[in-house]
């Protein structure tokens, strides 16, 4: 039986068990991450946390909605015991109707189909990284190796063990300008990192020029034997230097032949995708699911906020 569970309601320790050993666990969705991007979130549970679901979930001008939180690009239906198209309708169908509003991110395992929600495409980008780095680096394309030439002729250092606030405040003064994020955005993400350095789940490395000045940086958040590329910065000489390329293949090269994954996040950026596949990375597809139950006219409100953010309404 699946039953809704409130904040307060959920054994963390059991939730985080099942996440640690379901077949798709995933760091986003272990309590203490979920605590961090989506306060007083919720969940579907089946039995003794044999399947869960987060409900990452809040209200506004009096209509409670479920949303994709910030640094979480999947979740949906994690479980100990296998997964089908099934078992995810189950869990979906079970969702409150309590929730005017619907917005949620599947994960790569999660096949899904119903008429009474949109879905939308969404991808990541995942490299293997059990094979020896010069398999892997033979799979570069010709502009990646290009690049990595260009970055080892610069004479670039990784640096290992950032300071998660220097690479923030990188990100920040550079890429930072043109999305402006409220200063809260900031502090999630500071407090996620630390987080996961906590736990001994996180490695914030960096790249220089021969200086303590940091040129490109980036956080990986690590568990399920997947390592997520979640967090970057670079600013325009480690553009010029093709300083991510250069921290992206030390990475690669330094986790080679582990049984883990690289997983680049994915974007629907064309630049961004072609960027991550040239380091032989695969696509793979995943949905965002979506119902309005909103009343008129404030529906159509958020229709159109929803338009203006993705470009296009979801396709069914």
């Amino acid at each position: 039986m699946i039953v809704f569970a409130e904040n307060e309601e959920i054994d963390k320790l059991k939730w985080d068990f099942c996440i640690k050993n379901s077949v798709n666990g995933i760091v986003y969705a272990y309590s203490w991450y979920l605590d961090i991007v989506a306060p007083g979130w919720g969940a579907l549970i089946e039995g003794d946390y044999k399947s869960v679901m987060p409900v990452p979930q809040a209200e506004k001008y009096g209509f409670k909605y479920i949303y994709p939180p910030p640094f979480t690009q999947q979740l949906g239906v994690f479980s100990v015991a296998g997964l089908n198209a099934a078992k995810v309708k189950e869990f979906i169908d079970r969702i409150p109707a309590r929730f005017r509003y619907v917005e949620f991110n599947l994960n790569t395992m999660n096949v899904f189909t119903n008429d009474n929600y949109e879905s939308r495409v969404l991808v990541t980008h995942l490299l293997d990284l059990i094979r020896p780095y010069t398999q892997i680096f033979a799979n570069y394309s010709t502009q990646t190796k290009r690049n990595l030439r260009k970055a080892i002729f610069n004479r670039l250092d990784v640096i290992q063990g950032v300071d998660p606030t220097i690479l923030i405040d990188l990100f920040r003064k550079n890429r930072g300008r043109e999305f402006k994020q409220p200063a809260s955005y900031y502090q999630v993400l500071d407090t996620l990192i630390h987080a996961c350095l906590k736990r001994n789940m996180g490695k914030v490395w960096g790249v220089s020029a021969g200086k303590n000045d940091l040129c490109a940086g980036a956080f990986y958040a690590g568990s399920n034997k997947r390592e997520i590329f979640l967090f970057s910065g670079v600013n325009e000489q480690g553009y010029e230097m093709q300083a991510m390329t250069f921290l992206i293949d030390r990475f690669i090269r330094s986790h080679s032949e582990r049984e883990l994954t690289l997983d680049f996040e994915g974007s629907l950026n064309k630049d961004i995708a072609r960027f991550y596949r040239g380091f032989g990375s695969q696509e793979i597809k995943f949905l965002q699911i979506r119902k309005n139950s909103l009343p008129l006219p404030i529906k159509w409100i958020k229709d159109i906020q929803f338009r203006k953010r993705t470009g296009k309404l979801p396709q069914t």
